[in-house]
This record gives structure tokens, C-alpha cells and sequence, in this order.
């Protein structure tokens, strides 16, 4: 009798289940469900059985292109998934205090196996005594029941645990790591966060930066090999030793110190063939620079035109024209600057090489 067309398959495909019928074996619930992340989520909290099927449907098939985030706050937990249908990420699962039940009474939750859970938001939603242990909680019931790892994290440094924990239980280190700032917790742990994250090389291909660091930060070793790394906000602390050692397709730096001694020495490095991997390099300098005669100490040659599909539209707005550079090995790459701003992308295609 349910209107709903959705609806009425995933009753259907529960009954057949609880039926179990020899004649009808229609697949309705794992096809329907186990496709559509927090209705199937909030399906196997209804039942053990349901549960157990979307398990087995999973581990029989590998979602291509599924990806599962853990995002740390200060009074919740998340797990967000992220599927080939939708660009963005969406939740799935939350793990908060019990005194951030909206709730007027803590009685109206439903109680079971040591949390309180609701489903009256976009998605459900568990109440626990311990927020760090609900978030291990929620981690471990997602991955195993979509049978996915968690592919990257975003935390302040109050949540810095998770990044030690996930990766000792998972076969795979984390892809993307991301940390961000939270006002309540600027100075509670100090510049430790960052050190640790650069000296353990925790996540295997991104790294973002938004948290502060103090004036003195300093870091002398290596990072990577990586896709991505982006220092959002107090770039400060990178040097010309620290961008030699960083070994990613894409650096961007926000608020650099970087002078132009030190990137004449660094295309220097380039052109040596150091820094192989480099696509592209972004630097937002803090104060104004001086490039004069920049292009003739170094031997540039201006271009104009340059368009190269594999570079998103927002990075190519600013490499129309520039200057063409190019390595040892015939690898050229295009240069732009400017008094706050320094940007460098290597083509590797034959048709963009012979163009410049």
C-alpha cells in the first residue's frame, strides 16, 4: 500500500527476505539500498538480518569510485561517503555527547548497546558518554558494513588520536589528511600536531594545512611522495630547503617567505632534474617581492596561450601567458609572477612541448 515507489521496493525486498520464498528471489533491498549510503545505513540499524545482508552484498561487490571520510569536531564525529552519483561528500553517521541531544528529554532516544541514537536529522545521529570512544564506534561500524577503509580525514588538533588509530587498523594508509583550526582550541596543543603529521608521512596523498602554527615553526625533513599539498594559512615556516624536499605533483603555499634568491635557486634544483614529480607550484607571498630582470638572469623565453586540459580552470586563469623555462632533460614548463604571487607548471604532453 506505500505510495512511494522507493519505499514500496525496500518493504518489498524486506519481506521477501523475512519470507525467505522459493519461488521469489528478487534482490530489491541489497540493490536498492546498499546503493543509497544513509537510507541504507539507517536500514541495518532496523535489523540484524538487514544488516547482515547489506554486509554480505558488499563484500561481494567492491563499490567503485565509494570513498569514506571521518571528520573530527571538538563535540561530534562524522562519517561522510562520497560516491561516483555525487560530487560532494554527504553524512552518514554522527557521534556527539550526550548533552548535545537536542531533545528536551533523554528518555525520547531510543537506548541500545551502550549509546542513544536518533534519526530525525538528515542522517543518524549517536549519543555517547565518551565522544572519542562513539567515533571510534561509529568508524568501525560504517567500514565494516560497507567494507570500505576510511580514505581521508579532516580534524582539529584536539582529534590528532584518529590519525594513529585508523591507520593501525586498516590495510591502507589514509589517502587524504586534512587539519583546520577551531577557536576554543588555538593554543592547546601547540606546533606538536603539525611536527608529528610532517615527521610520521601520515596520509599517502594529500595533505591540507588550515591551522595556524607559531612564528618559530620549523621543519628539516622530507614529505611525500603525494598528489597534493596545500598550506592554506601561515606558510611562513616553508623554506627553499623544505620545497626541495616536499615531493608532490601539486605545492601550493599560502603566506610564503620564500625570496627570489631562493627561487632562482630552486629552478636552479629544477632544471638539475630535482623535483622530477612537480606539475604545479603555487606560491602567495606575504609581502611584496621585487622580480626585476628576473626573466633575463634566468633566460625566459615569453609565451602566451598555454592550455592544458589536466589543469582545473581556476589554476589556468592565471598561466595564459608567462614564461617558458626548460629542464635539462627538454621538459618545459611555463612561469608566472608576480609581487605576491609565483606560479610554476610543468607540461609534459608532446603536443604542449612543441607548442613552447
Amino acid at each position: 500500500m506505500e505510495r512511494n515507489t522507493v519505499r514500496r521496493k525496500i518493504l518489498e525486498g524486506i519481506y521477501i527476505k523475512a519470507k525467505n520464498p522459493a519461488l521469489n528471489t528478487k534482490e530489491e533491498l541489497a540493490d536498492l539500498v546498499a546503493d543509497m549510503g544513509t537510507l541504507g545505513l539507517t536500514v541495518s540499524f532496523c535489523s540484524e538480518k538487514v544488516r547482515s545482508l547489506l554486509k554480505r552484498h558488499h563484500q561481494r561487490r567492491e563499490p567503485f569510485g565509494w570513498n569514506l571520510y571521518m571528520v573530527g569536531h571538538e563535540c561530534f564525529g562524522r562519517i561522510d561517503i562520497e560516491t561516483p552519483c555525487h560530487n560532494l561528500r554527504e553524512p552518514l553517521l554522527s557521534a556527539k555527547h550526550i548533552s548535545e541531544a537536542r531533545h528536551e528529554s533523554e528518555q525520547e532516544l531510543i537506548q541500545m548497546n551502550g549509546y542513544k541514537r536518533e534519526f530525525s536529522s538528515d542522517s543518524p545521529v549517536l549519543y555517547f558518554e565518551d565522544r572519542v570512544e562513539g567515533s571510534k564506534m561509529i568508524v568501525e561500524y560504517v567500514t565494516d558494513l560497507f567494507n570500505r577503509d576510511i580514505y581521508g580525514l579532516t580534524i582539529n588538533r584536539n582529534d590528532i588520536w584518529a590519525i594513529t588509530w585508523i591507520n593501525n587498523r586498516q590495510k591502507k594508509k589514509l589517502y587524504g589528511l586534512e587539519i583546520v583550526d577551531n577557536s576554543s582550541l588555538m593554543n592547546s596543543y601547540g606546533d606538536e600536531p603539525l611536527r608529528y603529521i610532517l615527521r610520521d608521512n601520515c596520509a599517502s596523498g594529500q595533505y591540507i594545512f588550515k591551522h595556524h602554527v607559531s612564528e618559530n615553526f620549523r621543519f628539516d625533513g622530507k614529505l611525500g611522495p603525494g598528489e597534493e599539498l596545500s598550506i592554506c594559512s601561515n606558510g611562513h615556516w616553508v623554506t627553499l630547503d623544505n620545497l626541495i624536499n616536499f615531493d608532490f605533483n601539486e605545492i601550493a603555499v599560502q603566506n610564503s617567505r620564500i625570496s627570489v634568491s631562493d627561487l632562482h635557486l630552486f629552478l636552479k634544483h629544477w632544471r638539475s632534474g630535482g623535483s622530477h614529480r612537480l606539475a604545479y607550484l603555487s606560491l602567495g607571498f606575504e609581502t611584496d617581492r621585487n622580480f626585476e630582470n628576473f626573466e633575463e638572469e634566468l633566460e625566459l623565453v615569453e609565451t602566451t596561450d598555454v592550455v592544458d586540459p589536466r589543469i582545473r580552470e581556476e589554476k589556468m586563469s592565471f598561466l595564459l601567458d608567462g614564461y617558458s623555462i626548460q629542464r635539462n632533460d627538454g621538459v618545459k614548463a611555463t612561469i608566472r609572477f608576480g609581487v605576491r604571487y609565483f606560479i610554476l607548471i610543468v607540461w609534459q604532453g608532446t603536443v604542449l612541448q612543441s607548442a613552447l
